[in-house]
């Protein structure tokens, strides 16, 4: 990697919108909070964000198998608290935001925007009136399944399982996909099975967007989309944020899988559809290991180690000859275009 690309990475990302689609945050900041943290973000995350240059997260609200499902709805309003109380504690760093124009104000402040968003509307149980109450609580964008089935969805496994017949959207999930619209909040299919995404996409009347998948025709997991998926988002002028995690990155089972390899899914989709419809949703996981475990049957980790490699992202698409304006988009103008579409 040479060094000008790295000076231009640099410069560039100060000049333009950064945007992680896809982060554990509130999960990391609650379970530490419940051990009597304080700052956490300050302590564990603002450094390496601030390094990398991001200007927004998306910070998910993760919940775990084991706290299904009577712990659902609670563990999700304590990581909406952790984020409040963390905002409280560190005012001049973090801000929750509900629109892009809070984001932008955010920034202008010196700070970073916070945009939350469900991993799976666990949290809901069959109760379609919770869906308001999260929108007042800041909740915008709606991943409709994490890896498993709800009264939603069913989610797509990370290796092949052994189940009975799959299914895609339940009358449940087509009311909340179709409420989440009209709230203003934006439709996530990260997660989804194959059944899901096209029901979403049968269903849907504004952009959605897959926050943290990899490409398919890359790495034949189902956690990956399809070349016909990925032309799907892009149809509706949604965005596929590229994830970091080895096992969707790359086949190969090497412990050196990192950028160069997951800026090969960046290429793909960008010959398949274009520059407009391709993101970030790294969902670093690394550093939360240690209270956040992957599932005992997907042996992965971080491809970007941190959010401080970003300039380096950046400097492997401008050495490969991607335009300047074309890294902007993908970094994170991509992504902040169909946000503001949808939540304003």
């Amino acid at each position: 990697m040479e060094e000008r690309f790295i000076g231009r990475a640099k410069e560039l990302i100060a000049n333009a919108f950064a945007m992680d689609a896809h982060f554990d945050l509130a999960l990391d900041l609650d379970d530490r909070r419940e051990i009597g943290g304080t700052k956490v973000y300050s302590d564990r995350h603002d450094e390496l964000i601030r390094a990398g240059g991001w200007n927004c997260i998306v910070s998910s609200l993760f919940i775990h198998s084991w706290q299904l499902p009577e712990m659902a709805l609670r563990k999700a309003l304590d990581q909406i608290s952790a984020l409040v109380s963390e905002e409280s504690e560190q005012p001049d760093k973090i801000a929750l935001c509900t629109t892009m124009k809070e984001v932008s104000a955010a920034n202008a402040a010196g700070k970073l925007g916070i945009i939350v968003s469900f991993e799976g509307v666990d949290p809901l149980g069959s109760d379609m009136r919770l869906l308001q109450v999260f929108y007042r609580l800041g909740v915008r964008a709606v991943g409709l399944a994490w890896s498993r089935r709800n009264y939603a969805a069913d989610g797509c496994s990370f290796s092949p399982q052994r189940e009975g017949r799959k299914g895609g959207l339940t009358r449940f999930g087509v009311d909340v996909l179709e409420e989440a619209e009209r709230l203003g909040m934006l439709v996530d299919i990260s997660h989804l099975n194959d059944e899901g995404v096209d029901d979403v996409a049968r269903f849907a009347t504004r952009p959605f967007i897959a926050s943290h998948s990899n490409c398919r025709a890359l790495v034949p997991v189902m956690r990956n989309l399809t070349d016909d998926q990925i032309k799907l988002v892009a149809d509706c002028g949604g965005v596929v944020g590229m994830n970091c995690a080895s096992s969707f990155v790359s086949s190969d089972e090497r412990d050196d899988i990192g950028i160069l390899e997951l800026s090969s899914h960046i290429d793909h989709i960008v010959s398949l559809v274009g520059d407009d419809f391709v993101g970030l949703g790294l969902d670093c996981c690394d550093r939360l290991a240690d209270f956040h475990s992957a599932p005992s049957n997907i042996n992965s980790y971080d491809s970007v180690k941190d959010h401080s490699r970003l300039p380096e992202l950046a400097s492997v698409l401008l050495e490969k000859g991607y335009k300047e304006e074309s890294v902007a988009k993908i970094i994170g103008g991509n992504f902040r275009r169909v946000y503001e579409e949808v939540i304003g």
